[in-house]
Formats: C-alpha cells, structure tokens, sequence
C-alpha cells in the first residue's frame, strides 16, 4: 500500500523529462488537452497519495484509532517510520493550500483589478483600450469576454499587424483559454518538477493562438511578425493581471515565430507514441493512487473488525 502511495509523489520528477520529449512531438490543440489533463491527473493523485499517507499515519495513533472506531492497530508500517511520514505530510499539505490559497486570492485580486480598469475604458465591439503608455494586449475573460489592449501597443502596430493580434486574443476567448490556464497554474502551483509542465501548456495555448490567427488574416508571416512586435514592445513591462489571461506576448516568443514561418510536421507514429505516453503516465499514476486507497480502507476494514483480516 506504502509504495502504492508513493509512487504519485515521485511522479512529477519525471514530468520535465516527460515533457521535453512529448510536448514538441504534438500538435498545438492536441498538446493543449494532453498536457492540461497530465497535470491535472497528477495534481489530483500526488494530492490523493498524501491524503492517505496522511490518514493511515493518523490512523496509528491509538486516541486518533479509537475515533475511527478501530478495534485492532492499523498494522501499515511501525511507528518510527509512520510518525514521521504523517509530519512530513501534514507541513507538505499545509504548505500546499496555504500557496494555492495565496494564489487564487492574488488572480482573483487582480481579475477584479482588471474588470475596474475596463469600467471608463472606450470600447467598441468586443475590444476596450486602455490609455497607458505601456505596450499591452491580453484576452480578458468574462461574460462577455473582453480583448483589452492599451494605446501604447496600438502605437507600435500597424494597421494589420493590429488585426492579427486581434485575432489572436480571440482565439483565446473562443477556445475558453483561460480555463486551460488556470488549471495549469493550480495543477502546477505545489508539485515539484511541474514547471516545466504550466510552461509547456502556456506555449501549447499561444500556439493554438497563432494558428487561428494565421487563418484569420491569411497571412503567417504577417502574423509571425505582429507577435514579435508585440512581444518586443511588451518587454519593458507588463501590468499584473492573472496569470489566466492569455495574451499574445506569452510564452516563449521565438519558438512561435518560428513555427510559424518554418512550420513542420511530426510524423503521425512519434505523434501517437508521444500521446501515448502521457495518457500511459497518468493512467499508471492515478492507477497507483487508486489502488494505494482502496488497499487502506481495505486495511482499515480489518482494524475495525469488519472483515477478516489475511
């Protein structure tokens, strides 16, 4: 049961090799989904895998037994190694939502933050303009979504660079982006070794961006060129925002430019087989954790007197 348990907690160690080796093998929408639900599942079994750590830890605890009604000791692991997994558990879980916690406040914040400053914004269809000298320009989810960008970036584009960018944040609200992201950063936000994993999302989404920018301007230099521009004018600063708000100066911007003057294509079996190995990851991840909590409340079972113990 011990290693059932574990094995979700060693996991993400191997997720930035696992990334590096899959993520530039898929497709933009493809990678987008596949590496989305691959953190989730993770996050979901590396939480799972603590949470019964944690209670078969308490659970040895003669006052905790008595509470859950044990009539026999939880005979998991002896006490000199059961006691100090449940400390390490309890900082680790506490430490966990304490920074997820943090983290939702700060994005909610500053969500909040954004929506007041659109308030007195002028706007004309689905796009508000901030007056700020500041090159800026994000999708700002809601209903109805908005395409914010700040006079400084209309300055630095011109006429159809500003339409591909454009295009490029309403890619972003029709594909619901924000959602993706947002369960990047919370899957992401305690896992160690996960960074590369949000990064590797983050890239996915602005390239499912470009993409259907391309096609809307029918033009992908034209569109290689405006992100560039904006990516080159956004460098100097940027207004803090959630991290969910997509915007077109994300990711890593030479890849995307090159992938879009130089697209290629992978060949369908690495493709497969890339795929293959992260539904492969989180199936054998979440299989660990299952099967490493149903071996405790059959464990639990036996303390209690319910059935027969081996």
């Amino acid at each position: 049961m011990i290693a059932a348990l574990i094995m979700p907690l060693l996991t993400p160690l191997a997720v930035p090799f696992l990334v590096r080796w899959a993520a530039p093998r898929l497709g933009p929408p493809t990678a987008m989904w596949a590496l989305t639900a691959t953190a989730c599942v993770l996050a979901v079994s590396w939480l799972a895998a603590l949470g019964g750590l944690l209670l078969a830890g308490m659970l040895t605890v003669t006052p905790v037994g008595r509470l859950g009604h044990l009539i026999h000791p939880l005979n998991i692991a002896p006490a000199v190694i059961a006691y100090p997994v449940t400390a390490l558990t309890v900082g680790t879980l506490a430490v966990c939502a304490t920074v997820m916690t943090r983290s939702a406040l700060w994005q909610l914040r500053h969500y909040r933050a954004a929506l007041e400053r659109l308030r007195d914004a002028p706007s004309a269809g689905d796009l508000s303009v901030l007056d700020q000298p500041e090159a800026d320009a994000y999708a700002l989810p809601g209903n109805p979504g908005r395409i914010v960008v700040t006079s400084g970036m209309l300055r630095t584009l011109e006429g159809p660079e500003r339409e591909a960018l454009f295009a490029h944040e309403r890619a972003h609200l029709a594909g619901s982006h924000h959602y993706f992201l947002a369960a990047a950063d919370l899957a992401t936000r305690c896992l160690p070794g996960m960074n590369a994993l949000r990064d590797a999302i983050g890239l996915a989404i602005e390239r499912v961006a470009d993409e259907a920018a391309a096609r809307v301007v029918g033009d992908r230099h034209l569109t290689a060129r405006a992100i560039s521009r904006a990516a080159l004018a956004g460098a100097t600063g940027r207004p803090s925002r959630p991290f969910f708000t997509a915007g077109a100066s994300g990711g890593p911007v030479p890849q995307r430019v090159k992938a879009l003057l130089q697209p290629t294509t992978t060949p369908h079996r690495l493709a497969a087989a890339a795929a293959g190995l992260l539904l492969a990851t989180s199936a054998a991840t979440g299989a660990a954790a299952s099967t490493g909590l149903v071996s405790l409340h059959h464990h639990v079972e036996v303390a209690q007197g319910e059935i027969a113990g081996e």
